[in-house]
């Protein structure tokens, strides 16, 4: 397994990240959303590093894998309702777009006033429609694990990224 990105790229840039979101969001009612389970280690310490104020949330999702279209279901709705928040969604990687794009019209459509989207890694994925507003990192359209992603539920726990 070649590495990709270090525990210690990883931590700073995530920090980074908290400082260029936080101004964003400054006043707001934000709900930092995380989609589970890929989402779990960048949801926690990005919410740390963003160092405000804010509601936590969850969801899950899941998409069909003998649907060629990608399609995607809802598994977990959030627990608070969104109606009238701001919404980050924090997820481990943006390859498709089409999880995100999923969560954005579902969140939307119930009230929220905005839905934005942060990624660990944003995979250079061709053909895609949407793009996320903030990203750690570029990656190549490989396989990716550790630090959320996973192969077959496995090296989830990886502290840095690598690539099979």
């Amino acid at each position: 397994m070649e590495v990709l990105y270090s525990e210690k790229e990883i931590a700073r840039r995530i920090a980074e990240m908290g400082r260029e979101i936080a101004p964003f969001y400054a006043g707001k009612p934000l709900t930092l959303i995380v989609l589970m389970n890929g989402g779990a280690f960048f949801g926690a310490d990005l919410a740390r590093a963003i160092g405000q104020s804010f509601w936590f949330d969850s969801m899950r999702t899941a998409s069909y894998i003998a649907d060629a279209r990608g399609a995607v279901r809802m598994e977990t709705e959030p627990k608070l309702d969104p109606r009238g928040r701001e919404i980050l969604l924090a997820d481990d990687v943006f390859d498709s777009g089409n999880t995100v794009e999923f969560c954005r019209k579902y969140l939307l459509e119930r009230g929220a006033l905005g839905v934005r989207c942060a990624v660990l890694i944003d995979k250079q994925v061709p053909g895609r429609k949407s793009r996320p507003e903030w990203a750690g990192f570029t990656a190549p359209d490989r396989y990716l694990v550790g630090y959320g992603m996973d192969f077959c539920e496995e090296y989830r726990n990886l502290p840095f990224v690598g690539m099979v």
